[in-house]
């Protein structure tokens, strides 16, 4: 069994968000960069609990991003990845992204393919689907719970209004979120491990991203809370009918 967990860099969600260059560009001063929470607590974690099963299985990570991406893919390695690459590109478009992912994956013959749901960054939830379409396998997305027997997976997934149960044949791409696992902290030997664990650069495709950004724009501050008194009731009245927003 062969696994392959897409890894993505994205800012704590602590981090105070500026931009520069007229808005152009996303200010990293300051910030700290985490693991992608849905590729770190559920694809990342799913795929140790398979290999904890069936010690066989090879877990292969992947990063699109530029050399600061590093640090991040030895914490995926720490917890417990065998093999990390590195494509040596930074960009925010999805295709580029998942067509890079995708070429590594042909050259790899993986059985699984995992993704977070989303990056809480741009919050596209795009590159599973794209890479299932490019290395031409079936995809499930929003999988809460994944269950494998021998060539056969069992992926529960959030509907409309429900749950929806599939069983399929590997291969296959699964895009994770919150049920599928739980979060997990690397050990001591986990981090000793990974500073020796194979992390190979590996130069971009020639691929053409198809979208680009053209400026940021925050969302606009929000107004002070204003206090009515307990027996004040029309004034209560007043606003919710003049100043309320709906939501």
């Amino acid at each position: 069994m062969k696994i392959l967990v897409c890894i993505s860099k994205t800012p704590d969600t602590t981090s105070k968000i500026a931009f520069t260059n007229g808005n152009t560009k996303f200010d990293e001063a300051g910030v700290t960069w985490i693991i992608n929470p849905y590729d770190e607590w559920y694809s990342l974690v799913r795929a140790i609990e398979i290999k904890e099963k069936d010690p066989s299985t090879v877990i292969h990570l992947v990063t699109v991003g530029a050399s600061d991406c590093e640090p991040i893919i030895r914490k995926a390695l720490a917890l417990g990845g065998d093999e990390a690459f590195r494509i040596n590109a930074d960009s925010s478009d999805s295709f580029y992204i998942a067509a890079q992912i995708a070429e590594l994956a042909k050259q790899n013959n993986y059985d699984l393919i995992f993704t977070g749901k989303e990056a809480i960054d741009y919050n596209s939830s795009a590159i599973g689907g794209m890479i299932a379409e490019l290395v031409d396998m079936p995809y499930i997305s929003l999988a809460t719970q994944f269950d494998l027997n021998a060539n056969t997976a069992s992926v529960t997934r959030e509907i409309e209004g429900g749950e929806e149960v599939a069983e399929i044949n590997l291969p296959l791409v699964v895009s994770c979120q919150k049920g599928m696992a739980e979060q997990r902290i690397p050990n001591m030997r986990g981090i000793m491990a990974a500073r020796t664990k194979p992390l190979k650069v590996v130069e971009p495709a020639a691929i053409e991203a198809l979208t680009s950004i053209i400026n940021f724009e925050l969302p606009p501050a929000k107004a002070g809370c204003k206090m009515v008194a307990a027996d004040n009731v029309p004034e209560l009245i007043r606003l919710l009918h003049e100043e309320a927003k709906a939501f």
